[in-house]
């Protein structure tokens, strides 16, 4: 790898797409410099928008779809402004612990989980995981509400076992009935957007619980979770399938990655793993990923874009299958191949065409370029390493017509796949 295509796959892994700019930065400050400056913002707190209260009926539900948007908007914004990893980072977490405004039906619980996450997520998993324990979104989207000491809800144990914290094959029935009855007794409020603990509704009992005896609460069950050994290479082997590759890391790979104790660390030792330079052009970009790196890239100023010229950018993502706050299950989106498919495709050129229209600069940019040279002059906007020959013969055909080859560069396997 040359210089700028390493800090190119580091930066497209770790971000939302890099421009062509900040590539040339971190050419002349180097990967290694470029890496910690990347990173240092995540754990920082952000501002977010304000969100009002649950109300039921008719009405209540019109007006929790619109803030819902909102809050979808707010942090596509955010997304396309912010340069560091803490976004991506904190999208990857919404993902995992993933949660549903559809059934939670209020931006202010979903905002204040995005909120838990963005916190802890680059740190070590043990807070991470006491909050979300106590989240309310969570709570109601995996039922547990329902959860009392006569009628133990199984649903948040397992899945907080299951695709949270530890993997299938980790735990076993019992530890899941066992967990039920460790969560018990929480409630969570729509229209406080909080979650309390209702002692009368939570069963004492000692319980044994992934090979330990005893009356465990909230925190000590968190503890044994983070704790266990099959944890730290079960999310290793997550993160490394979101920033490294689809693929199942190997043994070295996952071992060097469980080695550290923070979320952050994990990063850190993935990229400069052998593998993950290896790794690239083996990742597809979830949706949030080309929408957003295409903003970022075309120029395209989220903040400023008035409520009638959005279209392009909430209407690709649905038409795409991935709206934030808006995952399809507890498992989340899919990872890798699933996100190519025809439709996707014809989704890609369809949008990425209505995304020229919002970015006349970089328009310019191809059209100011000899024709000859516009191809280099995409990849160099687009941050591609170098198009293969069948996707060059395709742009050569359309190099006179600036937004054309735009919108193909947008849709080429080069920058969909990276």
């Amino acid at each position: 790898m040359t210089d700028r295509s390493e800090v190119s796959h580091l930066l497209r892994r770790l971000t939302f797409g890099p421009t062509a700019a900040e590539v040339d930065a971190a050419v002349a400050a180097g990967a290694g410099a470029t890496l910690e400056r990347v990173l240092a913002p995540i754990g920082r707190p952000a501002t977010v928008p304000e969100a009002g209260p649950f109300r039921p009926g008719k009405e209540g539900r019109q007006e929790a779809r619109r803030q819902a948007t909102d809050a979808a908007w707010w942090w596509l914004t955010r997304m396309a402004s912010e340069p560091g990893a803490a976004e991506k980072l904190t999208f990857f977490w919404h993902g995992h612990w993933a949660t549903s405004v559809r059934k939670v039906r209020s931006a202010a619980l979903m905002l204040g989980q995005q909120q838990t996450l963005r916190r802890y997520g680059g740190g070590g998993t043990g807070p991470l995981v006491r909050a979300m324990l106590r989240d309310p979104a969570l709570i109601i989207w995996l039922d547990g509400q329902r959860n009392t000491r006569k009628a133990p809800n199984e649903n948040l144990a397992r899945e907080v076992m299951e695709l949270f914290t530890l993997g299938v094959g980790a735990y076993t029935e019992d530890d899941v009935k066992a967990g039920a009855r460790v969560l018990t007794g929480w409630r969570a409020d729509r229209t406080t957007a909080t979650a309390t603990f209702v002692a009368a509704r939570h069963d004492p009992a000692p319980v044994t619980l992934l090979g330990r005896s005893g009356a465990f609460d909230i925190d000590s069950y968190a503890d044994l979770l983070v704790q266990h050994p099959a944890h730290l290479p079960f999310l290793a082997r997550r993160l490394w399938n979101r920033y490294g590759s689809p693929a199942t890391p190997d043994a070295a790979t996952t071992a060097r990655l469980s080695a550290e104790r923070t979320t952050t660390g994990m990063l850190r030792s993935l990229v400069t793993a052998e593998a993950f330079t290896a790794a690239n052009g083996a990742l597809v970009k979830q949706p949030v990923e080309w929408m957003t790196g295409a903003v970022r890239q075309l120029g395209v100023d989220l903040g400023a874009l008035p409520q009638n010229k959005r279209g392009p950018i909430l209407g690709g993502l649905r038409a795409l299958g991935q709206v934030p706050f808006r995952p399809p299950s507890v498992g989340g989106w899919p990872v890798g191949t699933p996100w190519l498919t025809t439709s996707s495709a014809q989704a890609r050129l369809r949008y990425g065409q209505a995304l020229t229209v919002l970015a006349p600069e970089a328009v310019e940019t191809l059209a100011a370029a000899a024709r000859g040279d516009r191809t280099e002059a995409l990849a160099r906007l687009l941050v591609v390493d170098a198009w293969s020959d069948r996707t060059r013969a395709v742009l050569s055909a359309a190099t006179g017509e600036p937004r054309r080859l735009l919108a193909l560069g947008l849709a080429s396997p080069e920058y969909t796949v990276h």
